[in-house]
């Protein structure tokens, strides 16, 4: 495959330099915008289950574009993708910013987000060696999370002075993103798109999830990864109506800051990944991913502002340790099989597809009226089981 000639020994390339900037500041601008569009809503005394309604206004854009996006990702110079993708998200931003609503503008974002993911991942195994893709992940991951801890911790913070500081300092920070973004090499085109009918590219993306879910390491990865992203979603938001309920405390930023420490958690979990999983040893990461149900489970029961921080970095650690490797392992397998833009668009259906499941289970438990305690409870066991059984279902295919 032509891509191959561009694979370098080295992780610190400029052009996986470039990677790691753009990503890092759009994905700051991501997070911070998701605190800034809560506090938009609650200035418009919106319904409270809006609240949860808003990411999933962001994750549906990932569920019916995801046939078209992988091969757009393939068909072009994955950097030239990211910047296009990077411009919708600016103007979601702006729109948001011109009183557009926080739905509609925060849909909007999620069709860039949409755009951008397979492209940023699927660039990983264009630029590194096969031998190096988890460390090359872990440096991903390790950029993303703490983008979302700095973004949560702005978005909180700027949102408590002013609304409208917050939205302009995100906008700037999509700008910043699309100059890092001309540091990215042009790489050649994995996959040509050799037609664009809607209908054909369904058809494609169909075949292609096919494909992955009857490879047994795909099909691992594409459901241990949804699990995660679906649980670590909705616990962000619960922290939005779990905070005030059970430490007393109102304020936007502290959600922000406790969102943060799972961020912190997740980059250390992220960084062991790298540094004692390969790809051979996948099955090492399981039993972390057990533990981020066991740990919601007590976390929701907590009343103590510190203890709860505390396990809201062991949850970030044990998901950072668990995702990690079966991301690497994805995008491995996708390479060999139907290109890593295709294999990540369909990863990004199934774990938003998870997000929409649980977010709708949260939501509608929050318009049932059940106490966000129990609310939290009921889906630290549905996080334990499912990771549960998969791990279970994992062991036995190896044995």
């Amino acid at each position: 495959m032509k891509v191959m000639l561009y694979k370098n020994d080295s992780l610190l390339t400029r052009g996986m330099v470039a990677v790691l900037m753009t990503q890092f500041l759009s994905a700051l601008a991501d997070n911070a915008l998701l605190f800034a569009a809560i506090a938009l809503l609650k200035t418009q005394a919106a319904p409270s289950w809006q609240i949860p309604f808003l990411q999933e206004a962001f994750v549906i854009a990932f569920i019916f574009l995801a046939p078209f996006v992988g091969s757009f990702a393939d068909a072009r110079p994955k950097g030239q993708v990211m910047m296009i993708a990077n411009a919708i998200k600016f103007c979601g931003a702006a729109t948001m910013l011109l009183d557009l609503h926080p739905l509609i503008a925060y849909n909007l974002v999620g069709v860039g987000a949409a755009a951008y993911s397979p492209a940023k991942y699927g660039i990983l195994g264009e630029l590194v060696a096969t031998d190096k893709l988890v460390k090359a992940n872990g440096m991903m991951e390790g950029s993303t999370i703490v983008a979302i801890l700095l973004g949560a911790v702005l978005g909180g913070k700027l949102t408590d002075i002013s609304v409208t500081m917050a939205l302009t300092t995100i906008c700037a920070c999509y700008l910043l993103a699309a100059v890092a973004n001309t540091q990215i090499p042009r790489l050649p085109v994995a996959h040509s798109w050799t037609h664009f009918s809607p209908f054909m590219l369904i058809c494609d993306f169909w075949v292609v999830l096919l494909t992955l879910f009857h490879n047994k390491d795909a099909r691992f990865s594409l459901l241990g990864t949804s699990v995660f992203w679906g649980s670590g979603s909705t616990l962000r938001l619960l922290l939005v109506a779990w905070v005030p309920v059970a430490l007393g405390i109102s304020e936007l930023s502290t959600s922000a800051n406790m969102s943060g420490a799972v961020a912190i958690g997740i980059a250390v979990g992220a960084a062991g990944a790298a540094k004692f999983i390969g790809l051979d040893k996948v099955n090492r990461a399981l039993p972390a991913g057990i533990l981020i149900g066991l740990f919601i489970l007590v976390f929701a029961h907590m009343t103590n502002l510190y203890a709860a921080i505390v396990l809201l970095v062991l949850i970030g650690a044990c998901g950072g340790f668990y995702v990690v490797p079966l991301n690497a392992l994805l995008q491995e397998r996708g390479l060999e099989i139907v290109g890593t833009g295709n294999a990540v668009a369909v990863q990004n259906f199934f774990e938003n597809f998870a997000i929409l499941l649980l977010l709708g289970l949260y939501t509608a438990m929050d318009r049932s009226d059940v106490p966000v305690v129990q609310s939290a409870t009921i889906f630290g066991g549905v996080v334990l089981v499912s990771i549960s059984l998969l791990a279970g279902y994992r062991i036995k295919n190896k044995q």
